[in-house]
């Protein structure tokens, strides 16, 4: 009665309080036991009912008799179960932990993780959140307290994200574990998550994906967990911080952080933490790029076989690099360490990667690797500066230095050619082997910069994230961020500079000296990033600020100054003058590459009035005006150009002679009329768009314009392979089959260069891209260099940025005045050097030895000539093309700046002027100070004399003067700026100058190159006879007015007969237009080479100017002198020390002659009262001197017979 009466109670309070409880009473015989056990409704099931029965018949050592559910109207089910006992003893089990038992039965896996969540202090809502969220095959598997860790992950995680987690299971073998992802949202295919474990080196075994749907407040959501057992390779290394490493490389590539290849076996294999593998990956990039025959998987794949090794490889990184760690003794530790482990790689190529990799680490000078991460949510950036010369396997041309750039999004590469370096980024379409690109162009830059200050230097980069049918607002979007991470990058190394003290980057190890310079500019694809450029520049406070990258809002536009084609048009004016046609009077037929919304094409096709556009063709059209009005289709051209966007479909159809047309190149096929027939020599009724344009490239017209993209003509020994550009190998012709006589290359590449060389020796007028087109990077360079200078006058508020715009517009016009010029002299140049003729070849070929002995030149690759070919051409009087002399006047110019900048000449207060010369006029009157504390004077001083030597002297001048001198360049560079000071050739050659177009072009060239030959003999005069490293100034002043003093006194002082022949030479060049005063300097020049010789021996002698011009010219007349050196300078030389000999007698003559004169001006006498003297001597010497003359032919025995006569009377 009193267990009944507890029972009674207990089930009583149950409607107070309602749980789960247990009822029990026992038999008194022990033979069952009745248990009343009641359970909320909601978690009885039949499932529940059999576990509890199953309890009870355990615990009292019987078995269920029967069971009977009772459903009232409340929230609990009664079940009354009675337990038969089995005969024995009799158990005694605890109720109270029974009932307990019969609790945790009832409650189901929620509950339980209800209890662990609140154990865990976790808030109701995210209780809720969770209940009912798991499935049934995950509640099977996991134990609620062991699910809190996959709910924190989840929780965690926002959008797309996704968690993951690298654990060890019950039952796992020693190489197995799993991987557990977790995302909110959809299953993640397979496809997706498996290939990453496959490159971390890990097999899958088999996979569980559970499908969960925690709460919302907007309903329930869902999130899974890929549960995936994998197993590791016998080999790897499973340290307790490998799952670690695991987990964040696994995120890293899952998020885009790092890439998905081989390369992250090296996590497992050998503990290397994701950065350090991509590390390694870059590394690797770069050795792809520099044209090694290993691809990356192979790469990865060895690093991964020898792993010790890579992680050896990172060690010398940090060695070498990390500014906590930096020791070069751990890195020559760890050099070794790597030298003995190869002993045991006995594949070759294997071996071959492996020491790559060690030499590219040794080459390496800095790397961003250790400085502050960037919180931008981007890819992580590696870069390093490479020291190209040290690099094994590089192909040549090896830059200065370069910078390569990597991450999973942007790969790029900057090169540059010297300290002071400048040139273009380019968006690149060549991923496999962009640095290849970059390096062509790079050399080609250098060639080009040879006119301006920086050497050259070109960048490129490859945005790795464009997707296939992406809009053109996307991709332009990608691009802009590859280049503006890209230009980011270039900074993070580059040295600062904070007035004039160098700022290193921080957490940066250098390894090499100051560098602080480093602009950029426009390029294929980036024409509108210099804004850009020059925004990243401020926000790094970069010292150029907006002179970082030219061209920008604040800097010359290129298309609106038209300088470009302006520049490549000075180049196509010489080539017609020379031929004595005047393009911009005189009619001409041009064939064009591009469109009339380009730059280089549509500035070009407005330069002359005279322009007959007989067709052009671009990538969308072919244009056809068999025989244009030339007015009517300038005027359309004109409007062309002025439309956005234009192309040759918006040309007026309307004003198109007659079987002209507009075609796009889309078509099919072209109907052909008679005069499209009749231009393009096609034959039948139709052809195709690339028929038609290779038949157009082979027309007859006078200029062919490249103002496009593309390589369009080859040499005939050249395959199309060879031409470099796959795109238009149908359409490509061979120059023997040119029928146009000069080409002008507005564009870069129209032409090969071994396609400009056979044009050249057939006949036709043609440089090269570089000089042609080297107007653009001239203007940018002026735009830089002025806002460098002018930054000091914005630095101390003489000038405020918006004076400073104002200002740079205003001098825009002589901006371009100052490109032109260079356009108009380098042009020159190529155009003495083959009006001197054979002469010039042995010099050219002890340039090119020079050049090649230094290390400056690869002949090969510039497709020079060798010294056989030269001699080859000599014999048939010929010599160097117009293109080779191109190339060589750069190297020459390269070579002279280098060794200008490495002495003391550029800081001869004299050449200040050089410095204010490359300014524009206002510039010079307004900010002469800033110019003079210019941060790049002395550059800027080598430039302008090296430029003017070359321009002026040849690309031969220090060949021919050294050869003379036996001097240094230095020297020769300060000789060079008395002698053109002294003579004032400047204004001389201002003044031929202005005979453009108004002589014939051969008598223009005849009188440049009479100027040219003075300079160099009076170079070397200067080199022979004065000290020039004690100012220039008083010494050119002392000879301009000396010079001065024997031009008035030449009429008193030359011999009748010769003022006769000065006078009949003077006619003949004003009969053929030549300004009188012009000819008359010009005809006095044959007495004026003589003018040094006259002031020395008059300041060492004590007599006047005319006292010792009488004297000279009347010996030199007298004595056969002046006879003897218009033999010698007649006679051909067989090579350089023929020509040199040659040389030589000619100096040894001027040297005799000059004994005579200072013996007979000491003596206070004239000429023909020292011969009355001396009268048998001299009249000797005359005899012996008439008939040397006389004897033919005149060689070079007879010359040096005729000095020793000389010398005769010169020492007794």
């Amino acid at each position: 009665a009193e267990v009944l009466a507890e029972m009674a109670q207990g089930i009583l309070r149950l409607e107070e309080r309602p749980r789960t409880r247990l009822f029990v009473r026992r038999d008194k015989f022990d033979r069952f036991v009745s248990a009343f056990v009641f359970i909320p409704r909601d978690r009885f099931d039949s499932d529940v009912r059999r576990k509890v029965g199953d309890m009870l018949a355990e615990s009292f050592d019987g078995r269920v008799a029967s069971f009977a559910p009772s459903f009232g109207e409340g929230t609990l089910v009664r079940v009354h179960f009675i337990i038969l006992r089995n005969p024995g003893k009799d158990p005694k089990p605890d109720l109270v932990g029974l009932e307990q038992r019969i609790v945790e039965t009832v409650r189901n896996w929620d509950d339980r993780l209800e209890s662990a969540l609140s154990a865990k202090g976790t808030e109701q809502a995210l209780i809720a959140r969770w209940r009912g969220a798991f499935p049934p095959g995950y509640r099977d598997e996991t134990d609620p307290e062991a699910s809190l860790k996959d709910i924190e992950e989840i929780d965690a995680l926002s959008g797309d994200e996704i968690g993951v987690e690298f654990i060890r299971a019950a039952g796992d073998g020693p190489l197995e574990f799993h991987s557990r992802l977790y995302h909110q949202g959809d299953a993640i295919a397979l496809g997706r998550r498996l290939p990453i474990l496959e490159n971390l080196g890990l097999q899958a075994i088999s996979e569980t994906t559970h499908i969960l749907s925690p709460g919302s407040p907007t309903g329930r959501h869902r999130a899974v967990i890929h549960d995936v057992l994998l197993q590791a390779p016998a080999n790897a290394a499973i340290a307790p911080e490998t799952f670690v490493n695991l987990e964040a490389a696994f995120l890293a590539v899952w998020t885009g952080m790092a890439e998905n290849d081989a390369f992250n076996g090296l996590v497992l294999r050998e503990g290397l933490a994701w950065r350090d593998v991509s590390l390694l990956r870059a590394l690797g990039r770069y050795i792809r790029q520099s044209a090694a025959s290993f691809s990356s998987d192979y790469m990865a794949q060895t690093l991964v076989k020898y792993s010790p090794i890579a992680r050896q490889l990172v060690a010398l990184f940090y060695a070498l690099f990390d500014p906590r760690l930096h020791n070069e003794k751990e890195a020559e530790a760890a050099q070794v360490k790597i030298e003995k482990a190869l002993v045991d790689v006995y594949n070759l190529d294997e071996d071959r990667i492996i020491r790559r990799y060690v030499n590219l680490l040794t080459s390496l000078l800095r790397t961003n690797f250790f400085q502050k991460p960037k919180d931008d949510g981007e890819p992580p950036l590696i870069n390093f500066k490479i020291n190209s010369k040290l690099v094994d396997g590089l192909p040549e041309p090896r830059p200065f230095a370069e910078i390569f750039v990597y991450a999973p999004d942007v790969e790029a590469v900057h090169l540059r050619g010297g300290h002071i370096a400048r040139g273009g980024i380019r968006w690149s379409d060549r991923p496999e082997d962009f640095r290849t690109e970059v390096l062509g162009l790079a050399k080609a830059q250098n060639v080009k910069n040879a006119v301006i200050v920086p050497v050259g230097a070109k960048g490129g980069f490859i945005p790795k994230r464009l997707k296939l049918g992406d809009s053109r607002e996307a991709i332009q979007a990608e691009g802009v961020r590859a280049y503006t991470r890209f230009i980011s990058s270039l900074l993070d190394i580059t040295d600062n500079l904070e007035d004039d003290k160098v700022i290193a980057p921080s957490d940066t190890v250098r390894r090499d000296g100051d560098d602080p310079y480093l602009v950029v500019a426009a390029d294929k694809g980036t024409a509108t990033f210099s804004d850009t450029a020059n925004g990243i520049s401020s926000k790094h406070g970069f010292w150029l600020d907006d002179a970082f990258a030219s061209g920008g809002s604040a800097g010359y536009d290129h298309k609106k100054m038209g300088i470009t084609a302006r520049g490549g048009w000075e180049a196509v004016k010489r080539h017609f003058r020379e031929m004595d046609i005047d393009i911009q009077t005189t009619p001409f037929t041009v064939i064009g590459v591009g469109d009339m919304s380009g730059d280089v094409f549509g500035n070009g096709m407005l330069l002359s009035r005279k322009i007959r556009l007989l067709a052009a063709f671009d990538h969308r059209d072919i244009f056809f005006d068999p025989a244009p009005d030339m007015e009517k289709s300038f005027k359309e051209r004109e409007r062309l150009f002025a439309l956005p966007r234009s192309s040759w479909q918006d040309y007026d159809k309307s004003l198109i002679s007659k079987g002209g047309g507009v075609f796009s190149r889309s078509l099919k096929a072209i109907p052909l009329t008679s005069e499209i027939k009749a231009l393009s020599g096609l034959t039948g009724d139709k052809a195709t768009p690339q028929e038609i344009i290779h038949a157009l490239l082979l027309t007859e017209a006078d200029l062919l314009w490249f103002g496009g993209i593309g390589t369009y003509v080859k040499a005939t020994n050249e395959s199309q392979a060879e031409a470099g550009d796959r795109a238009n190998d149908v359409l490509r012709v061979d120059a023997l089959e040119l029928k146009v006589k000069v080409i002008g290359e507005g564009a870069n590449l129209g032409v090969t260069q071994n396609g400009r060389i056979e044009f050249a020796l057939g006949g036709g007028g043609i440089n090269t891209d570089a000089v042609d087109n080297s107007a653009g990077v001239n203007s940018s360079d002026i735009e830089v260099n002025i806002k460098i200078g002018l930054s000091r006058a914005e630095a101390q508020k003489r000038l405020t940025r918006a004076q400073r715009n104002k200002f740079l517009a205003d001098m825009t016009d002589d901006v371009a005045g100052l490109v032109l010029r260079n356009n108009y002299l380098q042009t020159l140049c190529l155009s003495l050097a083959l009006e001197q003729g054979t002469t010039e070849n042995s010099y050219a070929i002890q340039l090119m030895q020079r050049l090649e002995r230094s290390g400056e030149l690869d002949r090969k690759l510039e497709y020079l000539p060798s010294d056989t070919l030269v001699i080859e051409r000599d014999q048939k009087g010929g010599g160097l093309t117009r293109p080779e002399l191109a190339v060589l006047m750069a190297y020459a110019k390269i070579s002279l700046y280098g060794e200008i900048l490495a002495s003391g000449v550029p800081d001869d207060p004299y050449l200040s002027r050089e410095l204010k010369r490359y300014f524009p006029k206002a510039m010079q009157e307004h900010f002469a100070g800033d110019i003079e504390q210019h941060k790049l004077r002395r550059e800027i001083i080598a430039t302008m004399l090296a430029n003017s030597m070359i321009n002026r002297g040849g690309p031969s001048f220090i060949a021919y003067v050294r050869g003379e001198s036996s001097a240094a360049s230095a020297d020769i560079a300060a000789a060079f700026a008395v002698a053109r000071d002294s003579f004032n050739f400047l204004e001389l050659n201002t003044m031929i100058d202005a005979l453009d177009a108004k002589v014939p072009g051969a008598v223009q060239n005849r009188l440049y190159a009479g100027l040219q030959q003075l300079l160099r003999w009076t170079t070397v005069w200067f080199l022979r006879h004065e000290k020039l490293d004690d100012g220039l100034q008083q010494l050119i002043e002392r000879y301009r007015d000396g010079l001065a003093k024997v031009e008035a006194v030449l009429a008193k002082t030359v011999p009748a007969v010769n003022l006769v022949q000065m006078q009949e030479r003077r006619s003949e060049l004003e009969k053929l237009n030549v300004p009188a005063p012009l000819a008359g300097k010009i005809a006095s020049h044959r007495f004026l080479q003589r003018a040094p010789d006259i002031v020395k021996i008059a300041e060492k002698s004590g007599a006047s100017i005319e006292a010792v011009a009488s004297v000279l010219f009347a010996t030199a007349s007298d004595l056969g002198v002046e006879r003897l050196i218009e033999e010698g300078n007649a006679l051909r030389a067989r090579d350089l020390l023929e020509r040199q000999a040659i040389n030589r007698l000619r100096a040894q003559v001027f040297e005799n002659h000059r004994g005579i004169v200072r013996r007979i001006v000491d003596g206070k006498m004239a000429w023909a009262e020292w011969r009355e003297r001396n009268k048998a001597r001299a009249d000797m010497v005359i005899e012996n001197m008439d008939t040397i003359l006389a004897s033919k032919p005149f060689d070079i025995a007879r010359y040096a017979v005729a000095q020793g006569t000389l010398a005769d009377l010169a020492i007794r």
